[in-house]
């Protein structure tokens, strides 16, 4: 029996994800280094390009992505990209031993959640219907609805990018994370037609002389990009135990609005199968936002965690120096 294309669709996409949370360790690094060196990332430097740490994390992303973008031409996007949640748990326990970003017991709970969400969803995921044409792909991508969600979310990323990131941008994650979701989701059904074009290119069906197989190409390298650069900021800005679960959440839930408007995921599914892949995400959800909570009372605590050093040193009396007190005062956080 050979094998279905939702179970490589699996596959890949927890080797995807494996790489893909490793590469933010290495990348987060490699933004440490730099920022020693030269002008932060988070505040507009580029000096981390010349860090061989920061390369490593990109090949190890690239490879991820890769390993993603197949895995979207085999299963739909609503099975694929909640599994991504397990780029969480291995950045969390990579982020527990490399970075000393401790992973409490909450986070396991995170972690645990995370892993179960995923099991309910592959169960009741839907079967994928690949378009016969890029011209097919393109009449789904031009129907109304989608093109208000489009329309929408190009809005959204230039208010975000023009008038929220130079007021909020280092202080609110919700800005650059934003903007990498919301690119991200037109990533996704991008890459997702792409792989079909390719697909169906490499099954003697070439896609290749149509012009909307350029287009989505064109889509996907700008929208690639912009994400890479302000999640670079975002890494470089706030915690990655931070930026993994929130990135994780609304990427994933702006992915699957996005695939499910354009390209219908759920059609011709019981109710009963669509209740419990929303299960599943709330469960995947709950998982990321334990995480969070995890790392917010790790932070709470280090900064009650205040130490004082008192240092005394006293002269002879005998030569009638006064004493000199030294109080020095140190905050852990």
């Amino acid at each position: 029996m050979g094998v279905s294309d939702n179970t490589k669709g699996l596959i890949l996409a927890v080797v995807s994800s494996a790489f893909i949370g490793a590469s933010f360790i290495l990348k987060k690094k490699g933004l440490k280094r730099a920022g020693k060196s030269g002008t932060r990332a988070g505040v507009g430097g580029y000096t981390y390009l010349l860090e061989p740490l920061w390369w490593a994390g990109m090949i190890t992303m690239l490879v991820g992505e890769v390993a993603n973008f197949v895995a979207y031409v085999f299963a739909p996007a609503v099975l694929v990209t909640p599994l991504g949640a397990l780029s969480i748990i291995v950045s969390a326990v990579l982020a527990h031993f490399m970075l000393k970003e401790r992973l409490q017991k909450l986070g396991v709970l995170g972690c645990v959640s995370c892993i179960v969400g995923s099991v309910v969803i592959v169960i009741h995921a839907p079967q994928e219907h690949t378009p016969s044409s890029v011209e097919e792909i393109w009449k789904l991508a031009t129907q109304p609805a989608f093109l208000v969600y489009a329309t929408a979310t190009l809005a959204f990323v230039v208010a975000l990018i023009v008038h929220f990131e130079p007021r909020y941008g280092q202080t609110n994650i919700l800005i650059y994370l934003g903007i990498c979701s919301l690119m991200g989701s037109l990533t996704v059904v991008s890459i997702k037609a792409i792989g079909i074009a390719i697909k169906l290119t490499l099954e003697g069906i070439s896609q290749v002389a149509y012009p909307q197989t350029w287009v989505f190409v064109t889509v996907a390298i700008v929208c690639v990009v912009s994400q890479l650069n302000y999640l670079n900021k975002a890494l470089d800005t706030f915690n990655t135990a931070i930026v993994s679960p929130i990135y994780y959440v609304m990427f994933t839930t702006l992915t699957i609005v996005a695939s499910t408007i354009m390209f219908k995921d759920w059609y011709g599914q019981n109710v009963s199968s669509i209740a419990s892949e929303f299960c599943g995400l709330i469960t995947i959800i709950s998982g990321t936002i334990l995480l969070h909570t995890a790392r917010e009372q790790e932070v709470a605590s280090a900064a009650a965690s205040i130490s004082w050093y008192i240092s005394i040193a006293s002269e002879d009396p005998l030569k009638n120096i006064d004493d000199d007190y030294f109080v020095t005062f140190q905050s852990s956080v």
